[in-house]
């Protein structure tokens, strides 16, 4: 099939999920791009936040690397975490993104950089271009920051400071353009809904003639979404305006589906570590609800 002839997809959320559905949508896919949460203020990325602002590098550069070459040398430094001195804790790819970002004065075109470095097969953009917080509301009160979110129980909604923070322009015209959106897999609240929190994501998609697609983590994650099956992921979209056309899950893995009107096709997805996705899997899945 020719690259013209495939399907255009986008791929939201976070890092290791986005991460994991890029490897598997660039093996059917012909326009890839994945919409990136920039709200991490964890590790390397917050630190480099703190010391340099800047939006959160980490998650762009798991998706960076997920797409690109096959045999890229760089890909593997990218992810080189130095373990001592003053670059302890720091990954080399953060490193180099900032200077990129730095040396092009735009978010957008550094990271477009890093791609072209890489020989990615695809495009990654932020969800927004500019530094934001991750702000929940609990049955404990409101809690800032993507860390203290992560550790929350009992969450009711996400949201961002500030709230008008958008999204670039060619991440609206993506999930415009799109046959297939893909949200998930990854953390609910601190990785999918952090990225489409963002004003304009959640439209975007709700506008889009795509295919929207719900990738539901293999298993709980506590605190985050203790008790959660299938159905309270799905709520937990609806209530921050996200409706999906079919859930993909794999239920052997200890994750409940509950009553749902949606449609949801549970199938083998995991790999051969039974805590993440198999790209191989997940894309022959989504794959085969396009065709």
């Amino acid at each position: 099939m020719s690259a013209a002839a495939r399907p255009s997809v986008v791929a939201i959320g976070g890092g290791h999920g986005t991460a994991v559905t890029l490897k598997a949508a660039r093996r059917y896919a012909g326009t890839l791009t994945g919409v990136v949460s920039v709200a991490d203020d964890g590790g390397s990325s917050g630190r480099l936040r703190e010391l340099l602002n800047v939006v959160a590098l980490g998650d762009i550069r798991k998706c960076l690397v997920a797409l690109a070459a096959e045999d890229s040398a760089l890909a593997l430094a990218f992810e080189r975490r130095f373990g001592e001195g003053e670059l302890a804790g720091h990954v080399l790819g953060n490193l180099i993104l900032t200077g990129l970002i730095d040396a092009t004065g735009d978010l957008v075109l550094g990271v477009r950089e890093a791609a072209q470095l890489l020989g990615a097969h695809g495009d990654v953009l932020p969800a927004t271009t500019e530094p934001v917080v991750l702000k929940a509301e609990s049955a404990l009160g409101t809690v800032a920051g993507q860390v203290a979110v992560m550790g929350t129980g009992d969450i009711r909604t996400v949201s961002l400071v500030p709230e008008d923070a958008h999204p670039p322009p060619l991440a609206v015209e993506r999930i415009a353009e799109a046959d297939q959106v893909v949200i998930g897999p990854g953390s609910l609240y601190t990785s999918v809904l952090a990225a489409v929190a963002v004003k304009g994501i959640a439209e975007a998609v709700a506008s889009s003639k795509a295919q929207v697609v719900y990738v539901c983590n293999l298993r709980p994650q506590v605190p985050e979404t203790a008790g959660y099956d299938l159905a309270a992921h799905v709520e937990a979209l609806n209530r921050h305006n996200v409706a999906v056309d079919v859930v993909l899950c794999d239920s052997i893995q200890g994750m409940g589906i509950g009553a749902t009107e949606i449609t949801v096709r549970d199938l083998p997805l995991t790999g051969e570590n039974a805590l993440v996705h198999s790209p191989a899997k997940l894309a022959q899945a989504l794959a085969g609800l396009l065709a």
